[in-house]
């Protein structure tokens, strides 16, 4: 018998067809799906609804350049950890929006299943694990805090 889902998860991605391998992959990888968007309107109904712990979201989405826009609204407004998928890296926002990180299109099965080991671990204890082949990790996740410097 497995164990029940631990993690929450929404895909943000306009291609259906990736976004229902996503979910297949997701869902083998002990995670629950609780939506699928294809758009800002959408993704913001669905994290509204149903509070993801992680949000997989492509840059480019149907009504442009919003996944940064997105991903900056689930750090901050829903406390959700968000992965950017994106086949143009060049789109990744500076500091990459409060993400963890990017995956490049196209994409294999085990890599989605080691970035989701790589958000469970930092969403569950916040310290950083392996990083995947084909992720790139946020800057702000490698940088140590700027030292105050004293009066």
């Amino acid at each position: 018998m497995s164990n029940p889902p631990d993690l929450r998860v929404m895909i943000v991605e306009d291609q259906a067809l990736l976004a229902m391998e996503l979910e297949l992959v997701l869902g083998e990888s002990g995670c629950d799906v609780v939506g699928c968007a294809m758009d800002r309107a959408g993704a913001f109904a669905v994290a509204e609804r149903e509070r993801p712990d992680l949000a997989l979201i492509d840059v480019n989405l149907l009504d442009g350049l919003t996944g940064p826009q997105i991903a900056q609204r689930m750090v901050g407004d829903f406390d959700c950890a968000v992965v950017f998928l994106t086949a143009n890296p060049e789109q990744i926002p500076d500091g990459f929006a409060g993400a963890l990180g990017a995956v490049s299109k196209p994409f294999d099965e085990a890599t989605i299943r080691a970035v989701v080991v790589f958000a469970r671990q930092f969403i569950q204890h916040r310290t950083l694990g392996e990083t995947p082949r084909r992720f790139r990790l946020a800057p702000w996740l490698t940088t140590p805090p700027a030292d105050i410097a004293p009066h």
